[in-house]
Parts: C-alpha cells; structure tokens; sequence
C-alpha cells in the first residue's frame, strides 16, 4: 500500500463504505495510513471492503450500521471509538436514489424512504459521531451530497430535495461547532458509475451523460474520494461550512 502517511494515526469512520463511492472513499484514506472503521446495512460488502484494504496492507474494521436508526448508530459509534481509540474524521456517504417519476405520481413510501435514509440518517450519524469529536476537542465532517444539491432534475423529487437540504445541514453545524475545532463541509459528486446509478440509469443514456460534462466523461468514485481525503484532513484546516462540486464542469454553463 502507498501510504501518504496524511491519515496516519487517525480513525476514519465511513457510513455506506460496501460499495460505490463510499468505497473509494474508504480505499483513499486507508492508502495514506487511516484506520478505516467501515460502516453499512449489507456487513457482507462491508467485510469484503475492509478484508481489501487489509490485504493491502491498510486497517479497516467492517461493522454493520442501519442509519435511520438513531438509537442504533450511538450505540455502534461509542463501540467503534472504544475499539478503536478515537474518531478523527466521518465520512456520511449512505443514501440511496429511488424512482425515476413527477412529483404527482412519486411512490410515497419511496419518498419517506429517500427522506429516512438520504436526510435524517446523516443527521442521527452525525449526533452519533459528534460528541466523540467534541470530547476530542477536533474532528472533520464531510457529508456526500450531489450535484443535485444546487440544480433540479425533473423526477427525482425526494433525491434532489434531501441533497439540497444536505448543504443547509452541513452550514448550520459548521456554524454550530466550529469552535470546539470541528469542521464540516460537503462534497456534490455529479452521475457517477456506481452499483446504485447503474442499476437505475439504462447503459445508453450513459454516454449521453458523459457529452453534457465540460470534460466529456463522468466524474468516477475516485475522482471524488480525492477530494473527501482533502476535506477530511488536516490540509484543509480552514475550510468548514463549504460545497465542493466533483462535476466535471455539468453545471459551469
């Protein structure tokens, strides 16, 4: 492993770590020396994530973690800080996408769903993970909002409102807790190939995407695990309260 040495010493937690972004994420800061505690509903993905990074050299502990259950990830963050020594940094990467439909006829089941698992589950990580922070007296933040955190997208109404919603939470606690030396900041990922957009998003329009981005491709898991790293360490020690595109220059014009 080419370890940076940037998270060396330093526990990373990462909700949503079995697949997609939440994985690159994962690989990234283990490859510059960060303990990985390696959350997710389905633990199957979780070990097989953690069990990579391992063989590669790195650390990461896979723990099973339903977000929407505020209770529940209290209980797991003080069993993650107490097997692993401390909580540096979090990375709130779960969420899910839902159907592709207009508001009028968008399921509402699917729309509390989006609300459960997109919105108040970072928020319920996030009260998880911050009293561990302030007990440190530091901490770094970064929540995985989207590109649809700033623009619209006709038929995903219950996505685009909890993203959007996401950039207000992540200012609000910046506000709230800059001063016990806590950062919080979010990133926006455009269309990226992940699991979750492949199985909803039908293999011919992907090109199609690919042509609206001033790059001419879509932005990829690790172009925004390059940033997440930044943002969750020390480098960036005077950015908090801030969106960060990963856009590829979609929405430039």
């Amino acid at each position: 492993m080419n370890c940076l040495g940037r998270f060396a010493d330093k526990v990373v937690a990462v909700t949503g770590g079995g697949s997609g972004i939440g994985e690159a994420i994962c690989h990234r800061i283990a490859s510059e020396g960060g303990r990985i505690a390696l959350l997710d509903l389905n633990i199957e993905a979780a070990e097989r994530v953690a069990a990579v990074i391992r063989g590669n050299g790195g650390k990461a502990d896979a723990y099973r973690a339903d977000v929407t259950d505020a209770a529940g990830l209290a209980t797991l963050f003080d069993r993650v800080v107490s097997h692993t020594g401390g909580l540096d940094a979090a990375v709130n990467s779960a969420g899910i996408g839902g159907p592709f439909v207009p508001s009028l006829e968008y399921p509402l089941d699917w729309w509390q769903r989006t609300l459960d698992i997109n919105l108040s589950g970072v928020f319920y990580s996030i009260r998880a993970e911050l009293p561990h922070m302030i007990k440190a007296g530091k901490g770094n933040i970064v929540n995985i909002s989207s590109v649809c955190g700033i623009i619209g997208q006709a038929g995903t109404a219950a996505y685009v409102a909890t993203k959007h919603a996401l950039i207000g939470l992540t200012k609000t606690l910046a506000l709230e807790y800059g001063r016990q030396g806590i950062r919080v900041n979010a990133v926006g990922p455009t269309y990226i190939r992940t699991p979750l957009t492949l199985a909803e998003i039908p293999q011919e329009q992907w090109a199609m995407l690919d042509e609206r981005h001033a790059t001419g491709r879509c932005a990829t898991p690790e172009d925004v695990a390059a940033l997440t790293a930044f943002l969750a360490s020390d480098d960036s020690g005077s950015v908090t309260g801030s969106f960060h595109l990963v856009d590829g220059g979609l929405t430039a014009g």
